[in-house]
């Protein structure tokens, strides 16, 4: 006895292009996404795009009896339902004049043609219960079909008609959700939303959809952290918790004691609430925050200084030996000659020159270079010295004194002096 496979093959579709996707026998047909295709409903045939191609789901998920997809959209198909879409046009503007002359209170949403064309429905909001027996009787008459007026809330209105969000995006609901889920004003209060109605609730006036998306999440940051105005204890006493960020885990508390109010911010698992609450007075407040390990910080390694053109012990092994260019110490005369003061100094070079001493020469000959520039750069853009000019007696012109006082042309006199 051979056993019925557990798994069936499908495909997804959805009607007009929006709402829940439904699961449809391939039927041997290869379908790919986006492609038009022809399905049988219990209300006959009906025009879908397929939204997932061919695919296999569990026989669990299939609600029996599944029907099958007739034929992929042909081009008389398309015809035919883009002759059903302007139908539907018109059968919605005169609809809302009948509206209007039996003076219902209704607000027509949609209309859908069946793809053979034998059934309208027309879609409605109200407030409450409407008697549309004689309209009903009315339109009946005028397209001489099978009508029928089906009320559907203001959810299902937004998601007919589509728009954009508070956010700048699309409706959720005529994007992507399939059924609407409920929706508490508890959800608002536990992401720290203002319960102000206009900021909370979408275009169809109630609550929005997406309160219920990140909901898991604060749930469990909730029970992370203290809730405002806790008794706690923390590591520097006891306090009220006076401010909760959930989205960080911090929680700001009011420390207890005299003078002015001190506030201090500390993680979620740096405090603990006291159960009870605040004990009354004279009674000591039970301790409940248990002693967090200190952890050591990671020992550092000692920095060991090097003189420049000093070479460590593992340095000086790798790098190969070389010969000074000479090994007898060197002896510096003193000015006038014989040995003066510097004879016994050993040169420059066979001393290791500490790093602060070369950065100060350095410094100051780089200070003495640049005024030495500078100079020069003022030099030559001086003028020139005009040329004394010569007596017109035929006397020679003014000398310089020398360094005795006198000058150059006679024994500290003038040459013009009598």
């Amino acid at each position: 006895m051979t056993e019925e496979p557990k798994v069936t093959e499908v495909v997804s579709v959805k009607f007009k292009g929006r709402g829940k996707a439904y699961y449809f026998d391939a039927n041997g047909l290869a379908v790919k996404p986006g492609e038009d295709v022809i399905v049988e409903t219990s209300k006959g045939l009906e025009y879908a795009t397929c939204v997932a191609g061919n695919h296999y789901v569990s026989n669990e998920k299939v609600v029996p009896p599944i029907r099958p997809v007739i034929r992929v959209a042909t081009e008389n198909d398309r015809r035919v339902q883009e002759i059903n879409r302007r139908r539907e046009r018109e059968a919605l503007g005169i609809c809302r004049e009948r509206v209007a002359a039996h003076g219902l209170d209704m607000k027509l949403v949609d209309v859908e043609i069946s793809f053979e064309g034998n059934k309208i429905t027309f879609y409605f909001t109200s407030d409450g219960r409407v008697d549309f027996r004689e309209l009903v009787k009315d339109l009946a008459g005028v397209f001489r079909s099978r009508i029928e007026l089906r009320q559907i809330g203001v959810r299902d209105e937004a998601k007919m008609l589509g728009g954009l969000g508070m956010c700048g995006r699309p409706f959720c609901c005529s994007q992507f959700l399939s059924d609407f889920q409920p929706v508490s004003t508890k959800m608002a209060k536990t992401q720290s939303l203002s319960l102000n109605p206009t900021k909370i609730s979408g275009v169809c006036g109630r609550l929005m959809c997406c309160l219920r998306y990140e909901e898991e999440a604060y749930e469990s940051l909730v029970k992370a952290v203290p809730k405002n105005g806790a008794f706690v204890e923390t590591p520097a006493g006891f306090g009220t918790v006076a401010q909760v960020n959930l989205l960080r885990g911090t929680v700001k508390v009011k420390l207890d004691g005299e003078g002015e109010a001190v506030i201090k911010t500390y993680s979620g698992d740096e405090v603990a609430a006291v159960p009870g609450g605040r004990p009354r007075n004279g009674e000591a407040p039970v301790h409940v925050l248990k002693p967090r390990p200190v952890e050591a910080p990671p020992a550092e390694e000692p920095e060991t200084w090097e003189p420049s053109g000093w070479l460590s012990p593992a340095a000086a092994e790798a790098e190969p030996e070389q010969q000074p260019r000479d090994a007898s110490p060197v002896k510096r005369r003193g000015r006038r000659g014989g040995k003066g003061r510097g004879s016994d100094r050993p040169e420059k070079g066979d001393r290791p020159a500490q790093p602060e001493q070369q950065r100060a020469a350095r410094d100051n000959r780089d200070a003495r270079r640049e005024q030495g520039a500078k100079r020069q750069r003022q030099n030559k853009d001086r003028p020139p010295r005009p040329r004394q000019e010569e007596r017109h007696d035929g006397a020679h012109p003014q000398r310089k004194p020398n360094r005795r006082g006198g000058r150059r042309g006679g024994k500290g006199q003038h040459p013009d002096a009598e």
